[in-house]
């Protein structure tokens, strides 16, 4: 129990009242704090209150520093804590503008805002030792990326990873890694029981830093999704021969390209039944009857049915008879309308609210 001398003191100058030199009851002050104990105060107090402060991202100088005197505080008595919060609160509300921690922190900030060649030459500049998460980073870049990075590391450095990413991620970066090599990593995990946090924190930095050797890219596609892209637009006469074309040139890359290739005769294959009403629902009637009545090939016809088989009967049946009215389409009006359907199937993914099925036909 701390002196009540230290506790409890009377203002220095204080006139007592009529009700207090009744019972000769002292006036109670706060207790002079330094800034770094008033910061354990104010710690303390929001972790009392089941705040989740993000003290990791402190440097390590200041944890350790904080935590020391943590240790050292002893008790508070309330008046001490009262003028604390109060002067906590007074600094929180002159505060006009607050700026991230260091050129890291300051590149997290503008991360998209700024060209990407700066923001990697910065990055250089601030080195690995980064304030803040460096497997944050790392869940944030495409699987892909993460079982190449996966592949050049060892294998327990891979398990590591593994372990550190969301279960959904970490599920979908073995399924971008070879068998054998999914399966030793997998293996691996159970030799990380004893790892600790030191060696996980620098695997972390190390992995990050070779984001940041990475050569910036002008494109976020791939050059098979690029070109996928624009053959998706083009005329199915058009598509083919550039298909043919490629096959003869580079068959690897006209692989690629296939799998980024989405078109009307797909949804069968790549959209779920359920899907359909989301897909057609919003489209102009002159539009999906144009690209249903103007389907000529027989992976077109396919798509039709899978798409009047999945959706209301009633709606079937009158598109049905509108399909019947409307007789012969010319082919490219068919190809625009299809285009459109397409188009906004690829809006709908994009935004999140239907997935298309993978195409395995490749694998």
């Amino acid at each position: 129990m701390q002196d009540t001398n230290t506790l409890i003191q009377v203002a220095p100058g204080a006139t007592p009242s009529a009700s207090d030199s009744a019972d000769d009851a002292p006036r109670v002050v706060p207790r002079a704090l330094s800034g770094r104990e008033k910061a354990a105060v104010v710690v303390r107090l929001l972790l009392n209150e089941g705040a989740d402060i993000p003290l990791e991202e402190l440097p390590d100088e200041l944890q350790e520093k904080l935590t020391h005197q943590l240790g050292q505080m002893g008790l508070v008595d309330r008046v001490t804590l009262d003028a604390v919060a109060a002067e906590f609160a007074e600094a929180l509300e002159s505060i006009g503008l607050s700026f991230p921690h260091g050129l890291a922190g300051a590149l997290d900030a503008v991360n998209g805002k700024i060209a990407p060649a700066t923001a990697a030459r910065l990055r250089k500049v601030a080195g690995v030792r980064q304030v803040g998460d460096p497997w944050q980073r790392l869940r944030e870049i495409p699987t892909e990326d993460l079982a190449q990075i996966a592949q050049a590391e060892s294998i327990e450095i891979a398990a590591v990873m593994l372990s550190k990413l969301e279960t959904a991620k970490a599920a979908q970066m073995l399924g971008h890694l070879p068998g054998p090599v999914a399966r030793r990593i997998t293996y691996a995990v159970s030799k990380t029981t004893n790892i600790t946090p030191e060696a996980v924190e620098r695997i972390g930095w190390s992995l990050a830093a070779q984001l940041d050797q990475r050569p910036a890219t002008a494109f976020n596609e791939g050059p098979g999704e690029r070109v996928g892209a624009i053959l998706n637009q083009s005329a199915a006469s058009t598509r083919e021969g550039l298909l043919t074309a490629l096959d003869e040139e580079d068959s690897d890359f006209a692989s690629l390209v296939r799998q980024s290739i989405f078109t009307f005769a797909h949804i069968p294959a790549r959209i779920l039944p359920r899907d359909v009403p989301a897909v057609l629902r919003g489209f102009d009637q002159t539009v999906l009857v144009t690209a249903l009545a103007g389907a000529d090939t027989e992976g077109d016809k396919a798509s039709v049915e899978y798409l009047l088989t999945n959706m209301s009967s009633r709606m079937a049946d009158n598109l049905r008879e509108e399909m019947a009215e409307r007789g012969k389409v010319k082919q490219a009006e068919g190809e625009d309308a299809m285009t459109q359907i397409v188009g906004a199937i690829r809006a709908l993914v994009n935004d999140g609210a239907i997935s298309l099925v993978e195409d395995e036909t490749e694998e």
